[in-house]
């Protein structure tokens, strides 16, 4: 166990030093000079040669990318061109709200899903079945943008009943989670039925109903816990995506998360911040994963780390 934590480990490290490589190259090669960015475009040539100067940018690349790497040993992500503060102070200030929306909407999303895709699994090939097929298909071909715009003009413009956007106590809340909510329940129903109709038709299933185990133990100790391993790891994924910021979901409701605050730093070409945002995002990403691969062995004792 602890060779294999090793390894997996190191391979996290050289993904993230390959992520950081890729990352320094990208921002390089944007047509935009960050020294236009800070002083404005109508700067003259000779505050813009200094700014350049002062940020280091007329070094060989080598020597900027181990700078950039040396920064990140110490934590540091670089200062923010619009505003000169710290990126990571940026991050930490966005994370809490983007972590109340993302685990908000995945505890609903995820439980509604399980229990939606258990029920159609216990009762294939009926009507609930077939309905809940045909509305899983239907509401993932919505876009997420129009789901959040729907809600917002239904509960907020035409019902009033809550706030149209922004931050603050749970009615900010709702409309946000809900639309994020309403995808997981849809993408984990369809998932945890197919996992678990396939599971169903095991052959240690089929004895365990003929030594007449209970439908309730059969579906929850036999079938799901069998089925978890795809599950767990489609969770880990999606934990990382929703933490690392959801860009359209914290544009439309105008939440102060980490996604809005990745499109902020694009359009206001930002490099620092947006370089900063990718590589929280990388970090979160790989972190997830390697908790996913070590909750392998605990969820299925087949599954062993050599």
């Amino acid at each position: 166990m602890a060779g294999y934590l090793a390894r997996r480990l190191l391979r996290a490290a050289s993904t993230l030093l390959g992520t950081t490589l890729i990352l320094f190259v990208l921002v390089r090669v944007v047509p935009a000079d960050p020294a236009v960015s800070i002083a404005g475009p109508k700067a003259d040539p000779a505050t813009l040669a200094a700014i350049r100067k002062d940020l280091g940018l007329d070094d060989p690349l080598p020597v900027q990318y181990g700078r950039y790497l040396w920064g990140l040993a110490h934590g540091d992500l670089g200062r923010s061109y619009v505003t000169g503060r710290r990126v990571a102070a940026l991050i930490g200030e966005r994370l809490p709200a983007t972590a109340l929306l993302a685990v908000t909407s995945l505890a609903i999303g995820f439980a509604l899903g399980v229990g939606v895709g258990l029920l159609t699994a216990a009762r294939q090939g009926s009507a609930a079945d077939l309905g809940v097929l045909v509305a899983t298909l239907v509401g993932l071909s919505i876009p997420t943008f129009f789901v959040g715009n729907l809600l917002i003009y239904l509960f907020g413009y035409r019902l009033r009943w809550l706030p149209l956007g922004g931050y603050g106590g749970v009615r900010h809340l709702l409309l946000p989670a809900a639309t994020l909510a309403f995808v997981e329940l849809l993408f984990y129903a369809r998932f945890v039925h197919t996992s678990v109709t396939g599971t169903l038709a095991s052959d240690y299933v089929r004895t365990a109903r003929a030594k007449g185990v209970p439908p309730l133990a059969l579906y929850l100790r036999h079938a799901l816990r069998n089925a978890l391993v795809p599950i767990v790891t489609l969770l880990g994924l999606d934990v990382a995506s929703l933490m690392s910021g959801v860009v359209l979901t914290e544009t439309v409701f105008n939440w102060p998360g980490l996604g809005r605050l990745a499109v902020q730093a694009v359009f206001s070409l930002d490099i620092p911040l947006v370089a900063g945002t990718v590589l929280f995002s990388a970090v979160l990403v790989l972190a997830c994963n390697l908790v996913v691969d070590l909750l392998y062995g605990v969820i299925d004792p087949r599954v062993q780390h050599g």
